[in-house]
Parts: C-alpha cells; structure tokens; sequence
C-alpha cells in the first residue's frame, strides 16, 4: 500500500505487516521496499551465509554523558558490547565479548519481540520491551582496571512517538532493513568506579536512541549515520534528527527524517556531507537541498575505532557533540536550534 500525502518524499510509504524477503528468504520481497512510520517488517532471513548481518545498538545521549549498548550477529561472529564516554573530562570505559559463529546471541526476527541476553565472564547484558513498549536495558560489567560497572536505563515510548523505518534495496539479493528511532526519554544510571551517575540529570535531558539493521549487505560498505535529539529552549517542541549517506547512494530511498514532538517528517532527498575524516573534531555540516534541514555538528569528542581480524576490518569515526542550525517540518514550518546533543559518524568497512 502507498500513500502520497504532504510527506516532502518520493518514496513509497507502507501501513502494513509485510515479510523483508521472499517465503525461502533468499531475495528481497518486493512488496517490502519502502519507508514507515512504525516497525513493520519480519525479516525472514535465511541462506547466503556469511552475508545476513543483525543487530541492535542503543545509545543514551545525557548531557556530558553518553553510553551505548550492542548486539550483533554478522553470522561468522557475535559481538556483546557496552559503552560510555564523559565528554567533558574524556574518560571511557565498558567492556565486549565476542561469539563465534554468534553463539549465544539470538536476535528475533521482528525486533522487540523476545528479550536480547548475554552471559560471559565480563559482561551481562539484557534488553528487553514489555509491553508498554519501555525498553529496558541492564548490564553488569568489569572495567579494564578490574572495577566492577552497572548500566540500568529505561527508554520510555511516548503514545504515537514516530520512528523511521526504511528498507534500502541494493538488489533483489543485497538488502538492508533498518528501523532508526530518536528523541525518545531516557532515565536510569550508570555506576562506575563506585560513583553513581543519573542519567536524566543533564539540564538537557536525556534521549534514547535505537538502530535496529536486518539485512544482507555487500562485502565492502561505506556509510554514514547521524542523529541527535533536545527541546527547543525552556517550553519549546523536542526535536530529533535522523540523517545518513553514502549507502543509500543510488536505491531511490534514504533513512533521512526529522521528528518534531514525536511526529516524523520524512525526507526523500540524499543529503549534502561536509566533514574531514582525517581531521574529524572539525565541524560536520549537513544540508538538505529540498530545504528540510540545514545542520552543524560541533564536535566534542572522537570515538575512533579500527578492527583488523582477517575477513573483518572496519574502521570508523564517530563524534559526538552539539548541533545546531534549523529543520523543517512537513507543514513547513522552520525550527532554529541551538545546542541539540548528538553525533555523526562515517564507517568504511570489509565485513
């Protein structure tokens, strides 16, 4: 089903429950290319092993604190993974722990619907949605100095909070699924060496966000990814960004949208990309030329990792800081914007 309204995209818009991939699971379904609102999708995954990648990664964005979770299954490997970063003082810390073959990480076909575990040595990690679609996260971890760590954080859903879901065809055997999810509340703590932070202390909030991928990608890939999320001033609306390039280049779709007190504004057009990935603590600037956003990412810190495990190699900048600039909603409407937490990254990776 397509639907054509004052949306500034191209792009066919679904309303239905549809299967990523054909009933063998080996080709794209069709019927499952397009963009919505909400989650939709069954991705019914199956074959061309080596190529199905999965995951789900949520970041809290609190003011100088940031922290993330992962799971990930990429079929010849699984990866169990949580972060954090004090953006005023530089400090980092959290642990990962990889399965071969993803051995104990099992990610359902629609996300959300069974909770995500992990148990190792140094790491437990759960993510769970009741029903009240909460997203509840907790970890239990030994820091590289031998410290123990705890992440509690519950990721709230407000009634009709949007996300933009998009399916991204490279081919009828090369697709990508992915549900990307910004601007949602945040609570919870962090407990690092014995010191305990709130995490919705932050005179700015703080703001969940969620990139669910199910799809089967090319060998070597390059994208981009950025996101952030405030309130405009003391009483004004909250506003989310979700933007990316490079590897929607060329299908005719993109994960680009802006969300405005929960109501997602989906934007059609490839964005504009400016930053230096040798010298990434510059500032990235973002454009839209259909005129829906026009943003600067100032950096704070760069989170800079490089993997080289024989058929795996990624390396990738990702920084995170304040936006600022302006985004245009669907009525037309232009919102200017200061200080907006947030982060942009580029990855280029053989995987």
């Amino acid at each position: 089903m397509s639907d054509k309204s004052a949306q500034p995209t191209h792009e066919r818009r679904l309303h239905d429950q549809v299967n990523l991939a054909t009933p063998d699971g080996a080709r794209l379904n069709p019927d499952a290319v397009g963009w919505s609102s909400a989650p939709l999708h069954r991705a019914n995954l199956g074959g061309s092993w080596g190529r199905n990648k999965r995951w789900d990664y949520w970041a809290v964005l609190a003011g100088d604190l940031v922290v993330a979770a992962t799971f990930a299954d990429i079929d010849y490997l699984g990866i169990a993974d949580v972060y954090w970063v004090d953006l005023a003082t530089g400090s980092t810390g959290g642990a990962a722990a990889a399965s071969p073959l993803g051995r104990g990480l099992e990610l359902p076909e629609r996300p959300g619907t069974a909770p995500l575990t992990f148990h190792h040595k140094r790491l437990d990690l759960t993510m769970d949605d009741p029903d009240d679609g909460t997203t509840i996260i907790s970890a239990r971890w030994t820091e590289s100095d031998g410290s123990p760590a705890e992440l509690e954080a519950q990721i709230a859903l407000p009634d009709g909070h949007e996300s933009l879901n998009v399916v991204i065809p490279w081919s009828e055997r090369r697709f990508q699924y992915t549900s990307k999810h910004q601007a949602r509340p945040a609570t919870g703590h962090l407990t690092t060496g014995g010191v305990t932070r709130r995490l919705e202390d932050s005179s700015r909030g703080a703001w969940g966000v969620l990139d669910v991928g199910r799809g089967r990608w090319p060998y070597s890939t390059r994208w981009n990814w950025g996101g952030g999320a405030g309130r405009v001033g003391d009483d004004g609306p909250v506003v989310g960004i979700q933007i990316g390039a490079k590897w929607t280049d060329g299908t005719g779709l993109t994960e680009n949208g802006v969300i405005i007190d929960g109501r997602l504004t989906k934007v059609g057009a490839e964005l504009a990309w400016a930053y230096s990935w040798d010298d990434p603590m510059r500032p990235w600037k973002i454009t839209d030329p259909s005129g829906h956003l026009d943003l600067v990412l100032t950096p704070r810190f760069d989170k800079y990792s490089n993997i080289n495990a024989g058929v795996l190699k990624r390396a990738t900048h990702q920084v995170f800081g304040d936006w600022s600039g302006w985004v245009a909603g669907d009525d037309g409407r232009r919102i200017e914007f200061e200080g907006l937490q947030g982060f942009a990254e580029e990855s280029r990776a053989r995987w």
